[in-house]
């Protein structure tokens, strides 16, 4: 499967614009696992659940495909950066506590991912998935984001990104059964200029400039200016979080 890469180029927008997971989260992934020796965060971005196990695990392991992303990692002294595909980690058989995947595994070839993630995890280490999908705001603002999420740039979504709006419900997990999680939240409170960072960090963004050579938020600037308030002031933004979680078999 060849890597689809979306976001070399927006890579410092990316690190400087994308929401914060949540700290609970990763004290509670600590909890489950196994062990606290070794994490390994696949397809890290720019180090953002990274940074959160970081916390909690002697050594992270931070990986992306793409160089420029891993270029704008944060710099953590337990935490080692490395250009890896998901598929293809590089890491020892039987090594790995716990496994995070953060936004990304609609990106990968699932069958043989999967398979890397049999190899590297630890009997019981747990495989932990984690997605979100469209934000709330306001009333005003979520209306005006409806329309650009859906009519403006809907056409540009690369067609993996169907599997983060159905919350991975259609994905085929390993290691069956599923273990309950807590409910997680992700809210940020930005102001405009911030929130237009954001947005322009998302794939179809990306899409559609490229095919028109034009900023897609231009068609929106206006409305969203006026739904969002004072301009310079601030708003909460509320993603949903959906966690997904697996755990290894235990050896006999």
């Amino acid at each position: 499967m060849t890597y689809k890469d979306y976001f070399s180029k927006q890579a410092s927008n990316y690190a400087r614009f994308r929401p914060r997971y949540p700290k609970d989260l990763f004290k509670y992934l600590a909890l489950i696992s196994p062990g606290r020796h070794l994490a390994w965060d696949c397809a890290t971005g720019s180090g953002q659940a990274a940074a959160g196990l970081a916390r909690y695990f002697k050594k992270v392991i931070a990986s992306d495909a793409s160089p420029r992303q891993i270029d704008q990692g944060q710099r953590i002294p337990n935490v080692e950066y490395r250009v890896a595909k998901a598929e293809d980690s590089g890491l020892a058989d039987a090594s790995v506590d716990l496994i995070s995947v953060a936004q990304a595994l609609h990106w990968f070839d699932l069958d043989t991912f999967f398979r890397e993630t049999d190899r590297v995890l630890k009997p019981g280490g747990i495989l932990a998935a984690l997605t979100y999908a469209f934000m709330t705001i306001s009333p005003g603002v979520d209306a005006v984001m409806e329309r650009f999420h859906k009519e403006i740039v809907g056409p540009y979504w690369p067609p993996e990104r169907a599997m983060v709006e159905e919350r991975y419900a259609g994905i085929r997990f390993p290691f069956e059964p599923p273990l309950q999680t807590p409910e997680f939240r992700m809210s940020s409170r930005w102001d405009l200029e911030h929130f237009c960072g954001y947005l322009r960090s998302w794939s179809a963004v990306q899409c559609f400039r490229t095919a028109n050579g034009s900023d897609p938020l231009d068609l929106i600037l206006e409305d969203l200016i006026d739904a969002w308030g004072e301009a310079s002031g601030t708003n909460v933004i509320t993603w949903s979080l959906t966690v997904i979680i697996r755990k290894k078999e235990e050896t006999a």
